[in-house]
């Protein structure tokens, strides 16, 4: 492992999960003076995840605070940040810290069933608003109620997203469905696993659906708030979260037969609306 500076260290084999955890507890136990106190407190099985956690933040407060100006600063936490969801996304890492919370998080965090909507959007409330919340921060925007019609709209795109994508989150046995919606409508898991489609499956799908419709609806002035590209772009995005709600619904809300999906002939004119239509 390369550990000229624990910040830029890599694993030479990035599946040694035994030696990321290791990297944590060495660097928690060098740069905190309580840690190898607080450790015997902490129960054996979670020290090592405890470890990760803290040698996160630990890494992510000495760029805040390092030498360099505030751009390159914020640059290498955006950086860090984007770290963590790739691998709270599962994607490949080498940096030990973020092989080590990708273990965390499988064993301790991911959650693949959701017992209400509520559940769902506080999922979305950390997975999702807090891009959209960035994107404003970086181009100068601090209003309240600009992060409220944001994060109404991030949430919207990716309920849509769910929405959409149910034959493929089966297949990595994700159901994003609320647990309190099967029963409402008197559908089953067992039901969406064998790929049922009928009447209360729609229904339930329409339901959905006109809630995703309505966060969206919510977040409509946004655009209208913002200066020229970004509110270009934001229309363009709210347009075709929009689009891929109307394509659910022209397929009869059958998405676990085939994924609707926007095509480049479907971009084209929400792209000129956006354009031209506030």
């Amino acid at each position: 492992m390369n550990t000229l500076k624990a910040d830029e260290a890599a694993l030479e084999d990035p599946s040694d999960m035994d030696a990321a955890y290791a990297f944590c507890v060495s660097l928690a136990a060098s740069r905190c003076e309580c840690f190898p106190v607080a450790s015997r407190i902490i129960e054996r099985r979670l020290r090592k995840h405890v470890a990760a956690l803290y040698a996160f933040a630990r890494l992510a407060e000495d760029f805040a605070d390092g030498p360099d100006d505030a751009g390159v600063r914020a640059e290498r936490l955006l950086g860090w940040r984007r770290q963590l969801r790739e691998a709270a996304r599962g994607l490949p890492a080498r940096h030990p810290v973020f092989v080590a919370l990708a273990g965390t998080i499988k064993e301790l965090v991911a959650k693949k069933r959701y017992g209400s909507f509520d559940e769902i959007l506080d999922y979305c409330r950390l997975s999702a608003n807090p891009a959209g919340r960035l994107v404003l921060l970086i181009h100068g925007y601090r209003e309240p109620e600009l992060f409220r019609y944001s994060d109404a709209v991030c949430t919207a795109l990716r309920l849509a997203g769910f929405w959409r994508d149910l034959s493929a989150d089966l297949k990595k046995d994700r159901v994003y469905i609320p647990e309190e919606d099967f029963k409402a409508f008197g559908y089953s898991e067992a039901d969406l696993l064998m790929g049922v489609v009928n009447e209360r499956f729609r229904g339930l799908m329409k339901f959905e659906l006109n809630r995703t419709r309505a966060l969206f609806e919510q977040g409509r002035p946004l655009s209208g708030k913002l200066r020229w590209p970004l509110s270009w772009a934001v229309r363009l995005a709210w347009r075709g979260g929009c689009g891929i709600l109307r394509k659910i619904r022209r397929a009869g809300f059958d998405t676990l037969s085939a994924r609707p999906r926007l095509t480049r002939w479907d971009w084209i004119p929400l792209a000129a609306r956006s354009l031209l239509q506030p």
